[in-house]
């Protein structure tokens, strides 16, 4: 199971995370979050096998595209009302695309077919009042409704004492986990340890 930490921001606690080498490292590049990396964030030089993240919300194509080149992204997580042609035009860049859809009962699946050609993953977060990083989780059985046509990260609320349960999934195409809030000392400072155990409990989920 691939591993996404989301919302880093700090200099060193950013290489302590990195020494772990999840998947990916990801970072907020809007400013109405409690985790954005600030106007004048330099990014840390880490191990190359780790995939950088930049997570926008309604973000122009020229800001997220000039992101990407100064900060070295590979990805780019689309967590507002970004539209399938916007999607479209980063792809024309050569960037990756994570588009985010935040999940309640009411969500209508439906809605995804159009942007199946136009991302490489979605990311399911619980809806809530903020963009991602409400910190709880959503019923996970909302996704028997999703066809699993395109491989997806899994958000909210995740944490050691919950993610073993992410084997109940095994037979969707989840492509990642994606962990923020549960595993952290407070906004942007993540608890290495937490995350040591979370991967550890993931390598014992069959």
């Amino acid at each position: 199971m691939n591993v996404k930490v989301c919302g880093m921001r700090e200099e060193k606690n950013i290489q302590e995370v990195a020494d772990l080498r999840p998947d990916y490292l990801g970072f907020i590049f809007y400013d109405q979050s409690s985790r954005f990396v600030g106007d004048d964030f330099k990014m840390p030089k880490v191990d190359p096998f780790i995939q950088k993240v930049g997570v926008f919300v309604n973000a122009t194509t020229e800001e997220i595209l000039a992101k990407a080149v100064i900060h070295n992204l590979h990805m780019v997580q689309l967590h507002g009302h970004e539209t399938v042609e916007q999607c479209e035009e980063l792809r024309a860049h050569n960037m990756l695309i994570i588009k985010a859809f935040s999940l309640d009962d009411k969500f209508n699946f439906q809605d995804l077919k159009k942007y199946h050609t136009a991302v490489d993953y979605f990311l399911f977060d619980t809806k809530g009042k903020h963009f991602g990083g409400n910190a709880t989780r959503f019923d996970w059985s909302i996704l028997t409704g999703y066809d699993q046509q395109t491989p997806f990260f899994l958000s909210g609320g995740l944490s050691p004492a919950n993610v073993a349960e992410v084997k109940s999934l095994n037979d969707m195409n989840i492509h990642a986990i994606d962990i923020n809030s549960g595993v952290e000392i407070s906004p942007g400072l993540k608890d290495v340890n937490k995350i040591r155990q979370v991967m550890n409990i993931l390598n014992e989920v069959k």
